[in-house]
């Protein structure tokens, strides 16, 4: 049996009274305080998350870009370097290996996050797809942390406390930046819907930025809250809304592969045959009319008819309105299809909706 492994703040997890528990095989705070105050103060002002458990790999090589190209499934070539890729690798028959992010160095240099769930099977995916590329994959999880810090005023914080200005600092782009002896990779993405950092660093300058974090007023949030926050945002979470048994289409990510483009990659053929037969199902949101909480694989009918699966469900913190994403077979995945979801043997009304539980508050363009 796996021994479960601690990120560097794990002691400091501890003397703060998290609720810990394994994820991915670490041993991660799941709450604090409430779910819902986590919540709210991302929503409201700012909450960081230790998010040392995710993976990182960079990928070397005068073929870099060209693997790059061959093995995700987003435009990359057309990317300048300090620009971040959302996207995903898909095996040849559509479904996804993983969503990762990919962040250009050079030509000759990338670096990519991936999650922590999927490490070891992303990491031996890749290797096996470098036999044509002059290319070395190379996994650097054990040695990079990183907390996420999220919020409306995530951005003012880093600045009070850290003295890093991030105001030019465009969306889905990074920088290099240096506080104290440290050196700091920081980003713009985000995985909650509000703006937001990631800062990739050593263990020490990991541990000593969560503590002038803390004692500056930003909230520790547990994978609890990043989940609600993730959820109210329609990002999606591997093994829920996408998996080995997904393709990108079916889960409403067209947008984030280059399908229609020359380029060619993983899996292409198969999402270009399945978009000319027609979806059979669509990733759809879910409003129940009764108070009621839709989890995760939870049944969904039509009438009498199973028509698809509940993959994230919950009674919306933002909303307080019981709302999820599930898959459903066509065309019940048509907006306004009345539906019933299976919770404890009784049929829950509700109705099929858009995705867009709530406006995200992105920072898109540098200040």
């Amino acid at each position: 049996m796996n021994e479960v492994k601690r990120t560097c703040l794990y002691q400091a997890h501890v003397d703060l009274g998290a609720k810990m528990e394994d994820f991915a095989g670490f041993m991660m705070p799941i709450v604090y305080d409430t779910i819902k105050n986590e919540h709210l103060a991302v929503r409201q002002a700012s909450g960081m998350f230790d998010v040392s458990h995710m993976g990182e790999f960079a990928v070397k090589g005068k073929d870099a870009t060209k693997f790059i190209d061959h093995v995700f499934c987003n435009h990359i070539l057309d990317k300048e370097p300090g620009s971040v890729t959302y996207g995903m690798l898909l095996y040849e028959n559509g479904t996804i290996v993983d969503d990762l992010l990919v962040y250009k160095m050079s030509n000759e240099e990338y670096f990519l996050v991936v999650n922590a769930s999927n490490v070891g099977k992303d990491y031996s995916w890749l290797v096996d797809q470098t036999d044509d590329f002059d290319v070395t994959v190379i996994n650097r999880s054990e040695e990079i942390s990183e907390i996420a810090i999220q919020g409306p005023q995530a951005e003012a914080k880093v600045k009070q406390l850290l003295g890093i200005d991030l105001s030019s600092l465009e969306f889905f782009h990074y920088g290099y930046f240096e506080y104290g002896p440290y050196n700091l990779l920081i980003s713009r993405t985000g995985y909650t819907g509000e703006d937001g950092f990631e800062i990739y660093a050593s263990d020490d300058a990991i541990t000593e930025l969560w503590s002038i974090f803390h004692v500056g007023g930003v909230v520790p949030c547990g994978l609890g809250s990043r989940d609600t926050l993730r959820f109210e945002a329609a990002l999606p979470l591997y093994g829920h809304e996408i998996s080995d048994t997904v393709t990108p289409l079916e889960a409403g990510f067209k947008f984030f592969t280059k399908i229609d483009s020359d380029s060619d990659f993983i899996g292409k053929q198969a999402l270009l045959d399945q978009q000319e037969e027609g979806l059979k199902r669509r990733l759809v949101g879910i409003e129940l009319t009764k108070l009621a909480i839709p989890r995760a694989t939870y049944e969904v009918y039509s009438n009498d008819e199973l028509v698809g699966f509940i993959t994230t469900g919950y009674l919306s913190v933002s909303l307080e309105t019981p709302i999820a994403l599930a898959m459903i077979n066509r065309p019940y995945n048509k907006k306004d299809t009345q539906i019933q979801v299976k919770i404890r043997n009784k049929m829950v009304p509700g109705f099929v909706r858009d995705k867009k539980f709530l406006t995200k508050n992105y920072k898109t363009k540098g200040a």
